[in-house]
């Protein structure tokens, strides 16, 4: 069994960085779920269910490495900030046609 460790990204509907300043390690599928021929249901493995949260990287790391599991470290996008004011809407000598 493979997991990744990563960083969650922040979401999307609100500008700041609340819930993402933690680590991640969940195991990777290694197969697909199959059908249970009786009811239907997809079956699997569950360990792809359990997400487990660390302050850091290198925690993440020697938990994976204490217990025997490989791992690979998805590495963390450089975040850019795009600073904008909303007086440059209106400026003199925009570039941009103004729409409503």
């Amino acid at each position: 069994m493979t997991a990744r460790i990563y960083k969650p990204a922040r979401n999307a509907m609100q500008s700041g960085k609340g819930a993402s300043d933690f680590w991640i390690l969940e195991n990777v599928r290694e197969e697909a779920p199959t059908k249970d021929p009786l009811m239907g249901w997809t079956s699997g493995d569950t360990s792809t269910q359990v997400k487990l949260r660390f302050e850091t990287q290198a925690e993440a790391e020697d938990y994976a490495k204490r217990n025997g599991i490989a791992y690979t470290v998805t590495p963390v996008a450089p975040v850019r900030i795009n600073k904008k004011s909303y007086s440059d809407n209106f400026k003199f000598g925009r570039t941009t046609l103004w729409t409503h």
